[in-house]
């Protein structure tokens, strides 16, 4: 009984230790099946395509945009240096103005009437001379007199005290003589100032120019008292103009007097206008945190298209580079895929089990240029049996789209690789 008890359990181990076998050896079997099926998977999803952009010569102008107004070169606000009623007006908007025209007429009664008053007191003063010069010389002749007795009376007659009051009548009336020219000079200067306001009911135009603005009506009443009311702005030759334009303080540094510029206005869209800076200036205008620079730009207007006040969106030519090798820019950014996925058929089955260590990511995106070991210096690339190989450049300048390069390996024509399409079978 022993025994065969023994043997039963000894058959049953036998068969659990079968069944434990086959378990293993159909799992060994599936997986094997699985790996090889990835391994085939990963080797035939492989094809890369690769889009290409030729290399092209030409010119390259690298441009700064800033925005502004245009504004006349000279513009004056004409204005009025007396209160009054505004009787006349002769000039209207858009008028063409000579300087010395007359513009507008102030009532001018009180200042004739104070002109007058101002010429009878003169000749009141001048007359008031005319009685003291008299009263001086009197006086004088009755001191030469009183002096002449004295000698010949061995200075009995006239007395001492009498001869002291001619001389002290004389000094008086000289006195006074002096003070009625005083008087004179006096109602001159009223004289003078009183015709100056008079000449002022009538204003004149001060410049050559055109009127873009008038501000008063005849029978309205201008009162300049802190401040002269501006009745008329004249802009000189619109012929010449100026565009002021704010420069941002990232693009400053580029901007330099002398240097070309195209601009639009949104009143001829589809036309391009041609200017010239003349002026950068140092002073910084902040808005909204946004620190800018006035810079000031020339232009002609002969036809009289452009206007005061216009919006301009100028173009500043800051680098203009001529006849050379032009790249675009997404050849600069291209970079191949890192590595190639590796066959695992070709790995152990132990291999395939145990996981690899991963592979360290380069700091560097695949969009970014590559650049070379020499500083200033990128990488381009050219499809060359069937895989990338890359070319080194040295980049001059770029506008964003295209980037002119030096290059002993490149030439026209060279296609460029810009993009990889990964596709499968």
């Amino acid at each position: 009984m022993t025994v065969e008890k023994t043997m039963a359990e000894t058959a049953a181990a036998a068969g659990r230790k079968r069944r434990r076998l086959w378990f293993v050896g159909v799992g060994l079997t599936v997986l094997v099946a699985a790996l090889g099926s990835l391994a085939v998977l990963r080797t035939e999803n492989g094809t890369t395509h690769y889009q290409t952009q030729a290399v092209r010569q030409g010119d390259l102008s690298i441009t700064v945009t800033a925005t502004g107004n245009l504004e006349a070169t000279n513009q004056v606000e004409v204005g009025s240096e007396l209160s009054g009623i505004i009787t006349r007006m002769t000039a209207d908007f858009n008028d063409t103005v000579t300087a010395g025209q007359p513009l507008a007429y102030l009532n001018d009664v009180k200042f004739k009437a104070a002109v007058m008053k101002s010429k009878a007191e003169l000749a009141s003063a001048q007359a008031a001379y005319e009685e003291a010069l008299a009263t001086r010389s009197a006086d004088d002749k009755q001191l030469q007199r009183y002096r002449k007795a004295r000698a010949l009376t061995d200075g009995k007659l006239p007395s001492l005290g009498e001869l002291e009051q001619a001389e002290a009548q004389l000094a008086r009336s000289t006195a006074a003589a002096a003070a009625a020219a005083a008087s004179i000079e006096v109602a001159k200067a009223t004289l003078q100032s009183n015709e100056a306001d008079l000449e002022k009911t009538i204003i004149y135009a001060p410049i050559n120019g055109i009127v873009l603005s008038r501000n008063v009506e005849p029978g309205q009443t201008v009162a300049a008292s802190l401040q002269a009311p501006v009745l008329y702005i004249l802009a000189e030759d619109l012929r010449r103009m100026e565009l002021q334009v704010d420069v941002d303080e990232a693009d400053v540094g580029q901007v330099r007097e002398g240097q070309a510029a195209t601009f639009t206005v949104d009143a001829y869209p589809d036309r391009s206008f041609e200017a010239r800076i003349v002026q950068v200036r140092y002073g910084a205008e902040t808005t909204d945190g946004v620190v800018t620079y006035k810079t000031v730009l020339s232009v002609d207007n002969p036809d009289l298209l452009l206007r005061p006040g216009m919006t301009a969106t100028a173009d500043i030519t800051v680098l203009k580079v001529e006849k050379t090798l032009l790249v675009p820019n997404a050849a600069l950014r291209f970079a191949p895929a890192e590595g190639r996925v590796e066959d695992k058929s070709s790995r152990s089955l132990l291999d395939s089990l145990l996981p690899r260590p991963r592979r360290q990511k380069s700091s560097r995106s695949a969009g970014d240029a590559a650049p070379d070991a020499a500083g200033g210096q990128s990488r381009v690339w050219v499809v060359q049996n069937n895989r990338p190989v890359p070319l080194a450049v040295e980049k001059i300048a770029t506008d964003g789209a295209l980037t002119a390069v030096r290059s002993k390996d490149l030439s026209v024509g060279t296609e460029l690789i810009v993009n990889a399409i990964a596709t499968g079978k």
